[in-house]
C-alpha cells in the first residue's frame, strides 16, 4: 500500500486517522456488545477528540468512560453519562467534576474512604447526586481493593451519604495481555474472583446493578466474564499493534499511523525516521521488544528511539528505503501517541481533515464554548 494522495504534501511526524476504518471498528465493537447483552462505555484517553467521541455515542455506546477533570468537562458537551473511572482526589478537581451540568449523570470509581468522602462532601455542596461503583483489584495490582470484604465494607459506606448512591462495582483486567487463545486461565480466575464477590455482595443486599470492566485484549471474551454489564475498551477505535499481537484485530483493522519520512539510511541494515518519542512515546515491549512497526512492512520494526529519531531495523527485510520516503508507523500503544498530536489529520472519504483533541492538557476546559 501506498501513502494516500492526500497525505503527500503533509509535515511529518504527522498522526493520521482513517475514518472508514474507525468506522468499521465501532460497528463491530456494537454489534458484539448488542450480541451479547453488554453495554459499550468506550474510554476516550484514547483519542481526546469530541469529534470521535460523538461517533462512539451515535454508534450505540450508552456512555463515556474519562480520567481527568478536562476530559469530564469536555465530554460533557457530547455525553450526558459519565464515568470517572480514576480516584479524584484533591478539592479544586472535585470542584470541577461537580461543576459539570445537572444534565450529565457522573459516575466515579473508588477504593477508599477518604475518597468516599471527598466525593460525597463536593456532592453534597453542588447540590447533585453522584453515582459510585466501587472498585476491585482482580490482578492488575495498580488499583482497587484486594477482597471482597473490603468492597462490601465501602460498598455499605456508601449509605451513610445523602449525595451518593451505590450502583455497583468495577475492575480493569489490565494484567491479561496475552493472545485471546491463551487467555482462559486469566478469564476463569476473573470469573471465580466475580462469583465469590457477588454472592458476598448478595448478601448484604448490595448486588451490584453495574459491573463496570473489560479491556481491548479481553475484548472479544468479555461475554464469558459472567455479571459483566459495560466494558470500557478505548483503543479498539483505532487498535495498534498490541491488538494486533492479542489476535483482537489485524493490520487491515489499524485506524491510526503515524505518518513519517526518511531522514537518513547511512548505517547499513538502518533506516532512520522523523518521528521519535515526542510523537510516538517511548513505551517498548520488554527488553527486546522495540517500540513499533511499519503498516506496509509490519516485519520491519522500530528497535530505537530517541526524542526525534526513530531507528528502523530493515535487516530482516527485503524493503529499501530512500531518504524521502514516506512510511506509516503502527505504534505498540496507540493512545499515548495519539496525546502527543497538536491535533489529528483524518482521512475522510479521500479528503483530508484536521480535528482538534480538545481534551487533551489539565487545565480548565470551558464547556460553555
Amino acid at each position: 500500500m501506498s501513502v494516500h494522495s492526500s497525505l503527500v504534501n503533509v509535515e511529518t511526524p504527522a498522526g493520521v486517522a482513517d475514518l472508514g476504518k474507525v468506522r468499521d471498528n465501532l460497528l463491530r465493537i456494537i454489534t458484539y456488545c448488542r450480541q451479547h447483552g453488554i453495554s459499550w462505555r468506550p474510554h476516550v484517553k484514547t483519542h481526546k477528540c469530541i469529534s470521535l467521541a460523538r461517533l462512539q455515542i451515535e454508534s450505540g455506546a450508552q456512555g463515556l468512560t474519562v480520567a481527568t477533570p478536562r476530559e469530564a468537562e469536555v465530554m460533557s458537551m457530547v455525553c450526558d453519562d459519565l464515568l470517572l473511572a480514576y480516584p479524584i482526589i484533591g478539592d479544586s478537581k472535585l470542584d470541577r467534576v461537580m461543576a459539570i451540568p445537572n444534565r450529565v449523570q457522573i459516575t466515579v470509581g473508588i477504593d477508599s474512604e477518604k475518597a468516599l468522602e471527598a466525593v460525597a462532601s463536593a456532592a453534597l455542596k453542588a447540590g447533585r447526586t453522584v453515582k459510585v461503583l466501587v472498585e476491585m483489584d482482580l490482578g492488575m495490582g495498580r488499583v482497587g481493593l484486594g477482597n471482597k470484604e473490603d468492597v462490601v465494607w465501602l460498598a455499605k459506606r456508601i449509605r451513610k451519604f445523602k449525595s451518593v448512591e451505590y450502583a455497583g462495582i468495577m475492575f480493569y483486567p489490565g494484567h491479561i495481555r496475552n493472545p485471546q487463545e491463551k487467555q482462559d486461565a486469566g478469564i476463569e480466575s476473573l470469573a471465580t474472583s466475580l462469583r465469590n464477590l457477588y454472592e458476598t455482595l448478595g448478601l448484604e443486599g448490595l448486588s451490584p446493578e453495574v459491573v463496570s470492566g473489560g479491556s481491548t485484549p479481553t475484548l472479544w471474551r468479555s461475554h464469558e466474564v459472567p455479571g459483566l454489564t459495560e466494558i470500557r475498551s478505548g483503543t479498539s477505535i483505532f487498535f495498534d499493534r498490541e491488538s494486533i499481537t492479542t489476535g483482537v484485530a489485524d493490520l487491515d483493522d489499524m485506524a491510526y499511523t503515524v505518518l513519517s519520512t526518511v531522514v537518513s539510511t547511512s548505517v547499513n541494515g538502518r533506516a532512520v525516521i522523523d518521528a521519535g518519542s515526542k510523537s510516538l512515546a517511548k513505551e517498548s515491549w520488554g527488553k527486546d521488544g522495540g517500540f513499533a512497526v511499519l503498516l506496509d512492512h509490519p516485519e520491519v520494526e522500530l528497535r530505537e528511539i530517541s526524542e526525534e529519531h526513530g531507528v528502523l531495523d530493515i535487516s530482516m527485510s527485503d524493503w529499501r528505503p530512500k531518504v524521502g520516503e514516506r512510511v506509516r508507523v503502527l505504534p505498540n500503544h496507540v493512545c499515548v501517541s495519539v496525546n502527543l498530536q497538536d491535533e489529528l489529520l483524518v482521512l475522510v472519504d479521500g479528503a483530508l481533515e484536521s480535528w482538534p483533541l480538545e481534551a487533551r492538557g489539565r487545565q480548565f476546559f470551558d464547556i460553555t464554548i
